[in-house]
């Protein structure tokens, strides 16, 4: 039951699964659930939600009608139950009476009876023999033929083999994008970050003996602890205590990129232009800290800025959150030493986290966060002094929202593109905001990550999961000279 209130919030009320289910999780436990029932319930919410493509393909194959003519809490009680008769070790029975039972309770009897039939053709096959029925050749339409066997909408395929292309030209054939396509498709573990200040690396590895036995460093980020078997990274007692929080990897090297990037001159004020909901934020605050710096943290609603002061209670260095527009800046031009801006996306880098954003964007999309990615980094430019340094970021892989982003802004502005040069910039125009004389030069990512291997030609990056285990995080930097 748990697992289809999930998926109905999700239809419903575009709610994202990793922050409506623990919620329904705490409900049931405090009604006797126990702890296994509630790691089935996760795995049937978040493995049918990945594998949604695959399994519509199979119902479509049972049934005596088109797929979108089955009411929808159908549907979703149909492909609860083909992700454990296809996707779980479930024995057969088990998995179909279960599913006709739930679909009795929420559905009637009428309506049990069809799932109960459309299952028992379901399971006279295997996931294998399915895929082989209901997927196209790969040599008659290979985009959709890795759609319905990798369980991804075809126009995201075809982003990501594009993106696959641009970053690595010599390795982006079949074999590269089905292992990005399965890897989204992979439980992610859950990574901590120790934050600067407030508990050591070693400390907070120390401090999951116990809480966590399965925890183990991170691959590349110095302050990232992996937990293997996931769970609920809330209970554990240095995030109770805010001295850890819970991050991905990529999230965590984007910022300690900013961090490490040469300036000129004064280092003493920073800015996250797009903070909510404080991830990178209280690292980024922690870093700044350590070094004598303080950090302005930039919501532009303000829930989110209390999710980011709720981040950065007990940072020890000093701090500001405040609610403010970010192509509308509440400070003067020139204020910052250096600048982040993590713009709102698409999130299709984060499809193992968030495996409903596959279902819920269009490609159309992407002309609508387009406009408000680059009035953030045109503000942002405008915000650095002189010698200072902004990072783009965002996670997402599309070439839409990354490269073609921050290559726009310079050619508009008389920059130099990805030449990695230097060119005079005309005004930055933002309504109320405007800064003459600007110019701006590319600063080289890669060598700001050490160790991080397979991050292309720069002078910007691109995380994958296949390669990096990381969300698809983007990150460029930019110097302005003058």
């Amino acid at each position: 039951m748990v697992a289809f209130r999930a998926l109905r919030a999700v239809d419903e009320r575009d709610a994202y699964a990793n922050l409506i289910l623990p919620s329904l999780l705490r409900e049931a436990e405090q009604k006797g659930m126990e702890r296994r029932d509630a790691a089935l319930a996760t795995e049937l919410v978040y493995g049918t939600l990945r594998m949604q493509g695959s399994y519509d393909a199979i119902i479509a194959a049972c049934i005596d009608r088109p797929l979108r003519e089955v009411d929808p809490p159908v549907l979703d009680v149909l492909l609860l139950g083909a992700h454990q008769l296809l996707g779980t070790r479930i024995p057969t029975h088990a998995a179909v009476s279960a599913t006709v039972e739930l679909a009795r309770a929420v559905l009637g009897d009428g309506r049990a009876k069809f799932v109960n039939a459309v299952l028992r053709r379901i399971s006279a096959q295997d996931l294998d023999a399915w895929i082989a029925q209901v997927a196209p050749p790969y040599e008659q339409d290979a985009e959709d033929h890795l759609a319905v066997v990798h369980s991804h909408p075809r126009w995201v395929v075809a982003s990501l083999w594009d993106s696959l292309g641009r970053w690595q030209p010599d390795a982006a054939g079949r074999v590269a994008i089905e292992e990005l396509l399965r890897a989204d498709n992979e439980r992610p573990e859950v990574t901590l970050v120790a934050r600067p200040g407030r508990i050591a690396t070693a400390e907070l590895a120390d401090s999951l003996v116990t809480e966590a036995p399965d925890s183990s460093p991170g691959r590349w980020s110095p302050y990232a602890v992996r937990l293997a078997e996931g769970g609920d990274p809330g209970g554990l007692t240095a995030v109770r205590e805010n001295r850890a929080g819970v991050q991905d990897e990529g999230s965590q090297l984007v910022a300690l990129a900013l961090a490490a990037a040469p300036l000129e001159g004064s280092d003493r004020l920073w800015l996250d232009g797009c903070a909510g909901p404080g991830g990178k934020a209280a690292l980024l605050a922690a870093l700044a800290g350590e070094r004598g710096a303080a950090l302005v943290a930039s919501g532009r609603q303000q829930h989110r800025a209390r999710l980011v002061s709720r981040a950065l209670d007990g940072n020890p260095g000093p701090y500001t959150v405040i609610t403010a527009d970010g192509t509308r800046p509440a400070w003067r031009p020139g204020t910052f030493d250096r600048v982040l801006v993590d713009v709102p996306c698409s999130g299709l880098g984060a499809l193992r986290r968030r495996p409903e954003s596959r279902w819920r964007r269009r490609p159309e999309d992407m002309a609508g966060f387009g406009p408000l990615q680059r009035d953030l980094l045109r503000s942002a430019l405008a915000s650095v002094r002189v010698g200072g340094v902004v990072g783009y970021a965002t996670c997402s892989p599309h070439l839409a929202e990354t490269r073609a982003v921050v290559e726009d802004v310079l050619r508009e502005a008389g920059g130099s593109g990805a030449s990695g040069g230097s060119g005079a910039a005309r005004a930055v125009g933002v309504e109320g905001f405007e800064v003459e004389g600007l110019t701006v030069e590319w600063v080289d990512a890669r060598p700001l990550l050490p160790g991080v291997p397979a991050l292309g030609e720069g002078p910007d990056i691109q995380l994958w999961p296949h390669l990096h285990g990381t969300d698809a995080m983007y990150l460029a930097l930019l110097r302005r000279t003058a």
